[in-house]
């Protein structure tokens, strides 16, 4: 588990839960209350967190301890808010969509059936906007025993309509198949108050809980991206001082500088760091890519005169 890897998940899961509103991400994604370039340009050790007499070591240890303590609390915070989010929307995505497959609960009404009766029942068909003649023509002897002029319209989207139709009980199946037959579809549906008033309470619910999870959480995020960002410039610090140290030795001789070139003199600022300091390893033109220098981590691109860190402020990738 890396400082970058923790960094970005927290700036990603930002962006999911203020849901790709860019201007608002980057509001949020702060260091120290100021944004991360500024951060990064005004860097200064932060002695009372990483304390300077301490060993690299334990300096390492609390970092590495406070990565994962950010890390498994965002799986926990996660989880819950998806949770919550996925039950939400797939309660949502019922009242939605085609009257084939939406639940119909918000569009009918206790007064569009026949309740309590031990012969009738009331069912709801769903007609092809291009079939109503057809159905008006037709459903009353689709199957024997059909109430006549008992249809009516319910509601509408843009390719059909809803249709009430009351029968008695034994006619179903007959019906059913002989609507079936016509293009008809006659929807699985009973009228049942209470557990329509349960399921309008669970959205309400869970849209509440999400609103009241919402605010802590965006807190929680941006509070400990600042701490994971800092962290990591911290890391980077250290790096560059150890690195200095295995390359060029003792007594610490170094000067940190940070470097923000266009991208198309990225290349040319290489050539001339390169004249400038060739001089301090003769081997970083021609290093194996194979090759274990102990205590660096390094591949063939990234191996210069110089100890190089890259620092990519740009942690998102919007959709």
């Amino acid at each position: 588990l890396t400082w970058t890897t923790v960094v970005r998940k927290v700036a990603q899961y930002m962006a999911d839960v203020l849901e790709d509103s860019r201007d608002k991400v980057q509001e949020n994604l702060l260091a120290n209350g100021v944004d991360l370039v500024t951060y990064v340009t005004r860097f200064q050790w932060d002695m009372a967190k990483y304390p300077i007499k301490q060993s690299l070591k334990n300096i390492s240890e609390i970092m590495s301890k406070q990565v994962s303590q950010i890390d498994n609390d965002l799986k926990a915070r996660a989880s819950a808010y998806n949770s919550l989010k996925g039950n939400l929307q797939s309660l949502e995505r019922k009242s939605v969509g085609s009257l084939l497959t939406r639940s119909l609960a918000d569009i009918v009404k206790k007064n569009d059936f026949v309740l309590d009766s031990e012969y009738l029942t009331t069912l709801l068909v769903v007609v092809p906007k291009t079939s109503y003649p057809d159905w008006q023509k037709t459903y009353e002897t689709l199957s024997e025993m059909v109430v006549p002029r008992s249809t009516k319209l319910l509601f509408e989207d843009q390719d059909s309509g809803l249709f009430s139709v009351t029968l008695f009980r034994k006619a179903i199946d007959d019906f059913k198949h002989k609507a079936r037959e016509n293009k008809f579809m006659v929807r699985d549906f009973q009228y049942n108050e209470e557990e329509m008033k349960a399921d309008k309470e669970e959205m309400t619910r869970l849209s509440t809980d999400k609103k009241k999870q919402f605010g802590p959480l965006v807190r929680w995020l941006k509070v400990n991206f600042s701490e994971a960002f800092i962290a990591w410039i911290h890391i980077k610090a250290l790096r560059v001082f150890t690195e200095s140290v295995l390359r060029y030795g003792l007594p610490v001789n170094f000067q940190a500088m940070l470097l923000q070139p266009i991208k198309k003199n990225v290349k040319k600022l290489r050539e001339v760091l390169q004249d400038l300091y060739k001089h301090l390893d003769s081997n970083a033109t021609v290093i194996d890519a194979s090759m274990d220098i102990p205590g660096l981590n390094l591949s063939q691109q990234e191996y210069y005169p110089y100890a190089y860190y890259k620092i990519d402020c740009n942690l998102l990738d919007f959709k």
